[in-house]
C-alpha cells in the first residue's frame, strides 16, 4: 500500500481522529471532494480502511468532523471591538476560512451545521448580530441575509470564477464584445484582483442597512412610548 505525503510527517504516530481528519482534508485539497473515500484516506495513513471505522462509524461522520474542523479554524472577533466591528470581523473571517479550505467549502456551504460544534457556531453568529440588532425577528432575518451573501461570495471565489469557464463550449471574448457590451465593460472588475473591493462593498452595504433599520426601529419604539 503506497503512502502519500500527508502522513509522512506523522509516520509512526498512533491513529487518532485528528490525524484521520487532517489526512482527509489533505486528500480533498489535492484531489477534490468528489473522490474522497475511506480507502483513500487510509492509504494516506498507511493503514487499512477498516481501522478508520473505529474512530468514525461512516464516511458521513468523517465529513461532519471535517466541517467541524473548518468551523473551529475560524477566528473569533476580539472582545474589545465595538459590536458592529465584531460583526464585520466575523464576516471577513467567514470568507477567509472558505478560502483557507477552498476544496471543502462547497460541502461547508450546504451542510446544515447540526453537529454540536455547528450549532454552537450558529449561536455565536446570532449572538454577534443580536449585539447590534436589538430585535429578535430583525436579527434572525439579518442572520439569514448575511448568510446568503457570505455563502454566495465564498462559493463564487472558491468554486465559481475561481475555476474559470464552466460551459462545454464557452463563448469567446469576441462574442461578448459583440453581443454583450454591458458585460464586456463590467468584466474587468470581475477579476480576482478586484474581489477584495467587491466583498468590502457588499459587507458595507449590509452593515449600512443594519444601521438604518436599527435607527428606524429605535424611532418606532420611541414613537410608540409617546
Amino acid at each position: 500500500m503506497a503512502r502519500r505525503k500527508s502522513d509522512e510527517r506523522d509516520a509512526g504516530q498512533p491513529l487518532s481522529r485528528e490525524r484521520i481528519v487532517q489526512a482527509a482534508l489533505d486528500e480533498v485539497a489535492e484531489n477534490g471532494l468528489s473522490v474522497l473515500s475511506m480507502r483513500r484516506v487510509a492509504e494516506r495513513l498507511g493503514c487499512e480502511a477498516m481501522s478508520l471505522y473505529h474512530h468514525f462509524p461512516s464516511k458521513q461522520h468523517l465529513l461532519d468532523a471535517m466541517v467541524d474542523h473548518m468551523l473551529l479554524a475560524t477566528r473569533q472577533p476580539p472582545q474589545e471591538l465595538p459590536p458592529v466591528e465584531r460583526l464585520r470581523f466575523a464576516m471577513y473571517e467567514f470568507r477567509a476560512t472558505a478560502n483557507m479550505f477552498p476544496a471543502m467549502y462547497p460541502l461547508r456551504a450546504v451542510h446544515r451545521l447540526n453537529t454540536p460544534t455547528g450549532v454552537r457556531y450558529i449561536e455565536s453568529i446570532l449572538r454577534l448580530i443580536r449585539d447590534v440588532v436589538p430585535d429578535e425577528e430583525l436579527a434572525a432575518r439579518y442572520f439569514r441575509a448575511i448568510g446568503y451573501y457570505l455563502t454566495g461570495a465564498s462559493l463564487d471565489e472558491t468554486s465559481g470564477y475561481a475555476k474559470g469557464p464552466s460551459a462545454a463550449e464557452p463563448v469567446d471574448g469576441a462574442f461578448i464584445d459583440r453581443e454583450c457590451p454591458g458585460l464586456a465593460a463590467a468584466a474587468r472588475f470581475f477579476k480576482a484582483d478586484d474581489w477584495d473591493r467587491t466583498f468590502e462593498l457588499g459587507v458595507n452595504a449590509l452593515i449600512d442597512a443594519i444601521a438604518r433599520d436599527v435607527e428606524a426601529l429605535a424611532k418606532n419604539r420611541r414613537r410608540a412610548r409617546t
